[in-house]
């Protein structure tokens, strides 16, 4: 249930570093979010055509989603974490990165023929 979408301007680096950023962002989140990681989905796109601030320097978006309620502290934690993250596996600077938080009710949420509520 909780999923985490990095779509970002640069191109994607070799298959190895992605899978390797991929299963550190699913800990990550899991840990996060108090969900089980056999839950959690991570996905990337590399060489998205994108702009911040009037520019085609390097930018990266994050969409992370979960059912239920995200409350502050862990917005911010999220924030921080995996802005340093990106930038550390993908030289994405942090403030050109966007993250969007948003809570699923279960019923919004299909999986495995039904849905979480």
């Amino acid at each position: 249930m909780p999923l985490i979408k990095v779509q970002t301007s640069i191109p994607a680096p070799s298959q190895s570093s992605v899978e390797t950023m991929l299963k550190t962002l699913s800990a990550k989140l899991a840990k996060h979010t108090s969900k089980p990681e056999s839950y959690v989905m991570t996905v990337f796109e590399g060489g998205v055509s994108m702009t911040f601030a009037g520019n085609t320097e390097p930018v990266c978006y994050i969409e992370i989603k979960s059912v239920g309620s995200m409350k502050p502290e862990q917005t911010q934690a999220m924030s921080q974490d995996f802005c340093q993250e990106i930038n550390q596996a993908l030289g994405v600077p942090k403030n050109r990165v966007y993250i969007e938080f948003a809570d699923a009710k279960g019923y919004m949420w299909g999986y495995n023929s039904s849905t979480f509520g």
